[in-house]
């Protein structure tokens, strides 16, 4: 028989919000003063001199490193997705995932670009979650133990962690974690998704108008949010943003989807986030709303949709260009430029 104490509980992750780690902000400041230092004008980088600031001060180091990236994918299949709310049939995530084993994907690609090892997590894939427009998706120990996995796919000395996700019906399982944390109408909040037509779009606001209702009385919190309407690898994209954050670990969040997960976070405790940048805006309308919600600005806007920690990959490329410029380029003094004191 099981032992009931050895299985995790959500109390449990929800009290590791009250412990969280901030930046360093000595380590923050001398990566200020030397970026005020290099062969440049003041703020010329734009954004790459935030970066390799913000690295430097969830790292620990005045000169960040990114010699161990990390891409974390995530893959679980929804209940919801019997209501037609995608292009594709849930059969889809199981052959992507042998397509990311087999190097075939997008992300394999941009790995390879990046110097990034990848790692695919199958959450449960032959046990969906149940369809939230008639039960909830997760029973509590489920959803706890899907967090808590998430949690033990970080790995303490990688440099950044870029995170997504894989499963059909994700975006509407999305849509309503946000619909239920952010309020505004369903029709704000979803989108086309894998490629759903003008019905299929209509059909994705009525499935996520009426599952916010139906378990409205029993979200009492963010983490209930996650269990009445999220899906497994939702719920573990989370645990693994909280577990980076514990180890003061820099994260790159993919899409909609993979914003959604951390945006429950970020609900219980609105700083939970601040050691993750956002990679991209995704072309989910959704996403940009989100976004704006949690105050974050993405790195990219390229009209991605794809998922599978594509974006959060590529901009593990814009990292290491902070990093390398921040790192390698030379002071006023040592180049014998005059500064802007001189």
């Amino acid at each position: 028989m099981k032992d009931r104490k050895s299985e995790p509980e959500l109390d449990e992750i929800r009290a590791l919000l009250a412990e969280l780690p901030g930046p360093d902000a000595e380590t923050a400041a001398a990566a200020a003063a030397r970026q005020a230092e290099l062969t440049k004008p003041t703020g010329s980088l734009g954004r790459l001199e935030e970066l390799a600031e913000w690295l430097a001060a969830w790292q620990g180091r005045v000169e960040p490193v990114l010699d161990r990236p990390h891409t974390a994918v995530f893959a679980g299949n929804h209940g919801v997705a019997a209501q037609g709310v995608s292009a594709y049939p849930a059969a889809v995530t199981k052959q992507m995932v042998a397509n990311f084993i087999d190097g075939g994907a997008a992300v394999n690609q941009l790995c390879a670009l990046a110097d990034a090892d990848l790692q695919v997590y199958e959450m449960a894939l032959d046990e969906p979650t149940r369809d939230f427009t008639q039960a909830p998706a997760m029973r509590e120990a489920d959803c706890a133990r899907a967090l808590s996995y998430g949690m033990m796919a970080v790995e303490a000395d990688i440099d950044v962690l870029a995170l997504g996700e894989m499963g059909i019906g994700n975006t509407t399982s999305a849509a309503a974690v946000c619909h239920a944390l952010h309020g505004g109408r369903p029709e704000d909040w979803v989108g086309r998704g894998t490629g759903v037509d003008d019905a299929g779009l209509l059909r994705k606001a009525e499935v996520v108008r009426r599952a916010v209702a139906l378990h409205k009385d029993d979200m009492a919190d963010p983490f209930d949010v996650l269990r009445c309407l999220g899906g497994q690898e939702i719920a573990a994209i989370a645990g693994a943003v909280l577990a980076a954050r514990m180890a003061s670990i820099p994260v790159l969040l993919d899409g909609y989807a993979c914003t959604a997960a951390a945006a429950v976070l970020h609900a219980a405790e609105p700083g939970a986030l601040d050691h993750c940048q956002v990679a991209h805006v995704s072309v989910e309308p959704g996403h940009r709303r989100l976004l704006s919600k949690l105050g974050k600005r993405p790195l990219l806007d390229l009209g991605l949709r794809l998922g599978e920690a594509s974006g959060a990959t590529l901009a593990i490329l814009l990292l290491q260009a902070a990093v390398a410029c921040h790192n390698g380029m030379a002071t006023f003094a040592e180049a014998g430029v005059s500064g802007t004191g001189d």
